[in-house]
Parts: structure tokens; C-alpha cells; sequence
């Protein structure tokens, strides 16, 4: 398989065992080797006490990004660590969009950046993540 191809499958079959993504309305709208852009609507049950999205699923939103990317070419690849800066409130109906971008990738380590706008193009987050691939294994067998 070509890896534009790989890349796609893998979404699927992470997609496809990924409650969390789909329990939060999440879509992955673009996926390649290194690179993922998932999508989320914010909803009222996404909100905190302050009407505004929880910094919780902003970083879920990004953390998938980062997932989809740093798995993008059938090496299953975790979270060694991550970090986010929240820069603006996301609120009721803000569709969040993020994109990882992969930075580095040396050895079984990666480095993802991740930002996360709104519909509007404001940047609402930046997010790094650290992976770590587990030996040969594969996301899904070829």
C-alpha cells in the first residue's frame, strides 16, 4: 500500500475502536504519514460552569490529532507525555479544529505540534506532544 493509502486505513481501524473520539463528535478530516486534522463541535455538554468548553476536551480534541498523526504509518505509537496552552475561550457551537503536525521523528520518538482554532481561525490552544513507538508492533496487519 501506497502511504497516503496506510494512512487512511489506519484511521479506520482506529476510528473504528476509538469511543472516546466518537462519544465527543469528533471527525478526522485529513490524515496523512505525520499529519492529522480532526474536527469537533463544541455542545452544551461540553461546557463548564462558566459556559465555556472544559480545557479537558480541548486537550482531548488535540490529543486525537496527535493520535491519528503519530499512528499514520501502521506503527503503533503512544503518548509519552504532552502539554497544552489554552490561549482563548472555545464556547456553545465553536467547531474546533485541530491539526498535529509532526515535528521530529527520530528512532522509536516523535514530536507533534498541534494548534486548535475555531471556525473563525483564532487560535485557541497549542499543544505538544511526545511519542513513543512500541517496537514492530502494527495498528493493523497488511
Amino acid at each position: 500500500m501506497d502511504p497516503q493509502a496506510v494512512a487512511e486505513k489506519v484511521r479506520d481501524v482506529m476510528l473504528a475502536d476509538d469511543a472516546a473520539s466518537r462519544m465527543l463528535g469528533m471527525q478526522v478530516t485529513e490524515v496523512a504519514p505525520g499529519r492529522a486534522v480532526v474536527r469537533m463541535t463544541v455542545r452544551a455538554d461540553m461546557l463548564n460552569g462558566f459556559a465555556i468548553c472544559h480545557g479537558g476536551l480541548i486537550a482531548t480534541l488535540a490529543d486525537s490529532a496527535f493520535a491519528f498523526a503519530c499512528n499514520a504509518r501502521n506503527a503503533l505509537t503512544v503518548a509519552s507525555g504532552f502539554g497544552i496552552d489554552i490561549l482563548k475561550s472555545a464556547k456553545l457551537n465553536d467547531v474546533l479544529t485541530a491539526t498535529a503536525e509532526e515535528t521530529s521523528l527520530a528512532g522509536r520518538t516523535g514530536l507533534y505540534d498541534i494548534t486548535v482554532k475555531n471556525q473563525n481561525g483564532d487560535l485557541i490552544a497549542m499543544f505538544r506532544g511526545r511519542s513513543y513507538r512500541l517496537g514492530e508492533r502494527k495498528v493493523f496487519e497488511a
